[in-house]
């Protein structure tokens, strides 16, 4: 049998290959061959392979990074919860200190809580406060943050523009307008303020009657139930001009000292922003200050709220005051003012690290600018 170069034939099982060479014909053994094919097919299944990874989460997450707004909303909803949650027992005690309801000091308060209705009375009404304090929280810090850019930006907009466009002519009077004199944390700070009471006053109601009274509004639904009933859609937003009269003071005050004060001391220190302990201090400062400044305004507001309940709501604002004067002096003015500042700094110190913890996690480091 001649075979010519590098020719194959086939017998039986056999594979005889010839040799140019020398001439001499080659038999590989079984095992050679099933290597060979074992190579061939490798090399073949490698060129035909489809691989797959898994997806990079890092990668993911950064290109779906929300809109600064949105960062900032999410960042306000889970602050006002974690801080709610842990801080709830001395929101129930401030509530009844304030309206009047029981002991009027801290631990008589605490003591007649615990024993009227155990442990778990000190969350009363703390389901409804969630419900209200995560959007409150979103709008107010999404809208502060939001209103503060858009000030800074018109007034930087305004200064861009010719002399003569910023005249304004009445007759013969010629008057050059300037947005220099609006302070943009103020005006965030006042339409955090109105944003937030518009959006959760309905909640705020609910919470202060559960809080005040048990038996008459044992749950969420029942609360909702009669006041309906009783006073329709006026009792749902029952002391609303009143809230917002005290808000706009509360807010504005507590939104400036904190900005202020962090601007401030990231100046005198060269830092970029404040860690998580200073936020801590600068918050609960702020609204500290804040309360004390606009308390008297918050018993009326409160007065008016859970007026219903005892049966003696005055018309506004102003008679609740001179009600709170005549009965208890100029102290009942601040009657609860200790426990609202042990409620009120932690709390404010509390929301302002956890909100710019969420914001670095959501929109990055860029949420905790000066700006």
């Amino acid at each position: 049998m001649v075979a010519q170069s590098g020719s194959i034939q086939r017998k039986g099982e056999r594979v005889y290959a010839c040799d140019a060479v020398s001439g001499m014909m080659v038999v590989p053994s079984t095992k050679e061959l099933h290597h060979a094919i074992i190579k061939e097919t490798s090399d073949l299944n490698d060129d035909s392979e489809i691989s797959f990874r898994f997806p990079d989460i890092k990668e993911a997450l950064n290109k779906i990074k929300m809109k600064r707004e949105v960062g900032e909303f999410l960042s306000g909803a889970l602050a006002g919860a974690m801080s709610k949650a842990v801080l709830a027992p001395l929101e129930t005690i401030r509530t009844r200190m304030v309206v009047g309801v029981g002991s009027k000091h801290i631990a008589g308060s605490f003591l007649e809580i615990v024993g009227q209705y155990g442990w778990q009375g000190l969350w009363a009404g703390n389901a409804v406060n969630m419900l209200r304090i995560i959007p409150s929280q979103a709008f107010e810090l999404a809208t502060f943050e939001s209103v503060k850019r858009y000030v800074i930006s018109a007034q930087e907009d305004w200064d861009n523009k010719k002399e003569e466009d910023k005249m304004l002519k009445i007759g013969p009077i010629n008057l050059c307008l300037s947005l220099s004199w609006i302070s943009p944390v103020a005006a965030g700070g006042a339409a955090a303020g109105i944003a937030s009471t518009l959006t959760c006053h309905p909640l705020e109601v609910l919470k202060d009657r559960l809080t005040v009274d048990r038996v008459a509004y044992p749950s969420l639904l029942v609360a909702l139930k009669r006041i309906w009933q009783n006073e329709g859609i006026g009792g749902v937003y029952s002391g609303l001009t009143p809230t917002l009269l005290g808000m706009l003071p509360y807010s504005t005050c507590y939104y400036f000292i904190y900005d202020t004060v962090k601007k401030s001391y990231c100046i005198s220190k060269k830092k970029k922003s404040l860690n998580r302990a200073e936020l801590m201090l600068v918050g609960g400062m702020s609204g500290f200050v804040a309360s004390t400044i606009s308390f008297p305004l918050e018993v009326a507001r409160k007065r008016l709220m859970v007026g219903a309940i005892q049966g003696k709501c005055p018309p506004n604002m102003v008679a609740a005051l001179v009600e709170v004067l005549k009965e208890d002096g100029i102290r009942g003015l601040y009657r609860g003012w200790g426990a609202s500042c042990l409620k009120v700094i932690p709390n404010s110190g509390i929301t302002w690290m956890f909100y710019e913890a969420w914001k670095d996690v959501l929109i990055g480091g860029s949420g905790r600018s000066l700006v």
